[in-house]
């Protein structure tokens, strides 16, 4: 399961948002920093219409969506990685995610403590901490390299690589961004890091920016990539709502996707994943796999055993089954294909396992 940390500065929409994803109120919103002393955390199901179309087709009632396991994690501050605020206690949880959701304030609101609306300076300040923070992985790293040296070549490789990320982080540059030998990368990709992990900047604009972005609030935030901007506080007003209210919301705001649908559609396009289906009379169901996964470890996402004993996959894409109006349908017009274990997954998928038990 995707695992995100919501980020960002005190009182710029973390909770709020945090409660419409989950579709209540499971973070106490309030206007004075550290509202969120323990980092919430809950599983929100990925929206996709594909499941209820494939329901349809294959004549079932139950439905299960992807999901994705949301962390609210406490507004950090300046001086947060020496131990101001919450400190390190916040930047730990972090470490944990496999991506980062980082809000920041793009709207003006006299009611919140802290006036104005300056990105640059607020995602820099996160941006500080967490490079404060990864100087420290970073040096105990180096530390205990250092001692392997006389009983490991590899040793030497590892610290000129760590030395060299060290550097990068004194120069204020996030480790993801920065540039090392080919040959080292997945070393230095698999560093503990926080500024190591993908980023996505959500900007919590205001209600009527968010058919159509002031030039400038856009001119604040399109140095920023990849980006979503939304609403926190339509998200929860949306959230509030059942299913064909929240269709009617949208087409009154005159937006056709939820703030919640964008972010996820972005994480995953970040993080290089897709979704495949499993349909049958039992239930309809989305799973998720990294970009380019072969059909036995795919198989594999379902159940251990699917992998071990995979013998063929029979595939089609979700469409080209709703087309033909089901799985016979499909099988009688040759849209059915067997594929083998070199098989590469693709997005839309929907597959029937052939396996050994």
């Amino acid at each position: 399961m995707l695992k995100v940390g919501i980020v960002g500065l005190p009182n710029v929409g973390k909770s709020t948002l945090f409660n419409a994803l989950l579709k209540k109120q499971v973070a106490q919103a309030a206007n004075y920093p550290f509202t969120t002393i323990d980092p919430n955390i809950g599983v929100v199901e990925v929206p996709d219409v594909r499941l209820v179309k494939l329901a349809e087709v294959v004549k079932t009632e139950k439905i299960i969506p992807a999901a994705v396991e949301f962390v609210d994690i406490a507004g950090l501050v300046k001086g947060a990685a020496s131990g101001e605020g919450l400190g390190n206690k916040f930047l730990s949880h972090i470490r944990e995610v496999d991506a980062i959701v980082h809000v920041v304030r793009a709207f003006e609101d006299s009611d919140v403590i802290r006036s104005g609306i300056d990105p640059k300076t607020d995602i820099q300040t996160i941006n500080i901490e967490l490079l404060l923070a990864d100087l420290e992985t970073i040096q105990k790293l180096i530390d205990g390299t250092e001692k392997e040296i006389k009983t490991s070549k590899e040793a030497i490789g590892n610290l000129e690589v760590l030395k060299k990320v060290r550097a990068g982080l004194e120069r204020e540059i996030l480790a993801k961004d920065i540039e090392i030998e080919e040959k080292h990368l997945i070393f230095k990709n698999r560093l503990p890091l926080i500024t190591n992990k993908s980023v996505i900047y959500v900007f919590n604009v205001s209600e009527e920016n968010v058919k159509n972005l002031t030039p400038e609030v856009e001119t604040l935030i399109k140095e920023f990539q990849p980006f979503v901007y939304l609403s926190a506080k339509m998200e929860a007003e949306l959230a509030a709502l059942e299913p064909e209210e929240q269709r009617e919301y949208l087409k009154d705001a005159g937006v056709e996707q939820s703030g919640l649908e964008k972010l996820i559609q972005v994480s995953y396009k970040l993080l290089g994943l897709q979704t495949y289906f499993t349909a049958g009379e039992k239930e309809v169901r989305a799973w998720t796999i990294s970009s380019g996964t072969k059909a036995p470890q795919a198989a594999g996402v379902i159940h251990t055993d699917f992998e071990k004993g995979f013998i063929k996959a029979e595939v089609i894409n979700w469409d080209k089954l709703i087309e033909a109006g089901g799985w016979n349908q499909a099988r009688e017009k040759g849209w059915v294909r067997l594929e083998g274990k070199d098989y590469i997954f693709q997005e839309g998928d929907t597959t029937v396992f052939k396996f050994n038990v």
